[in-house]
This record gives structure tokens, C-alpha cells and sequence, in this order.
């Protein structure tokens, strides 16, 4: 009977590995303008553990991610760009961690929006 149990109790540990994706993909939308926020974007995925490939489109404002789901999940990662400054739709930045960031990075002004529309 013991033997019985602990096959079962195994089975049950040994699936609910499986169940989590070691190279999980998402797009997530994260707010910037410019090539420097897609440096700091990227950065602080990249140095989130867990995190494998990060890549921001400046124009589109998609992150595209591949991520461990046993290391990290999606708020984990929306929460450290957050931390770097960047909204999310999940997290939106600090104000403090906002105005950290270089002026032509203000992407919540419209007039700076508008400057690298025209570039």
C-alpha cells in the first residue's frame, strides 16, 4: 500500500514539472520612444533571472520574450521594467523611477512623442 502511494505522490511531482515551459514566449507592450529606452528595456529583462531572450520594437512597442516559467513569470519581469522606469500594461513605472530617466526618454510627454515620430 505504501508502494502504491508513493508511485502515485511521484507521478504527481514528476507532472507538475512538466507542466511549466522552459523556454515560454509572450509579447508584452511596454512603453518608450527611442533607442535608449530599448537598451534599458531589454537590459532589465535580460538581467532578470529566468530571462533567456528579450527584444523591444520601438516602433510597435512589443517585447518579445523566451523565459525559464520555473525561474520567473510575467510579473516578475513586467515589475523590473517598471523598476527600470517603463510602463507596462500589467505595472505602470514610479514617478520617481520615470523621471530617472534621460529627458529624451519621457515617453508620457507628448511632445517628445511626437519629435521621434518625425525622425
Amino acid at each position: 500500500m505504501k508502494l502504491i502511494k508513493f508511485t502515485v505522490l511521484l507521478l504527481m511531482i514528476s507532472s507538475i514539472g512538466y507542466a511549466q515551459n522552459k523556454n515560454a514566449k509572450a509579447t508584452i507592450e511596454v512603453d518608450g520612444v527611442c533607442m535608449m529606452c530599448k537598451n534599458r528595456i531589454e537590459k532589465a529583462c535580460l538581467k532578470t533571472k529566468g530571462v533567456k531572450s528579450a527584444v523591444w520594437n520601438v516602433e510597435t512597442h512589443n517585447l518579445s520574450l523566451i523565459y525559464d516559467e520555473r525561474k520567473v513569470n510575467l510579473e516578475t519581469i513586467n515589475s523590473k521594467i517598471a523598476e527600470a522606469g517603463h510602463d507596462t500594461k500589467i505595472i505602470k513605472a514610479t514617478d520617481e523611477a520615470y523621471e530617472g530617466l534621460h529627458p529624451c526618454c519621457k515617453y508620457r510627454d507628448e511632445e517628445i512623442q511626437e519629435d521621434h515620430k518625425s525622425n
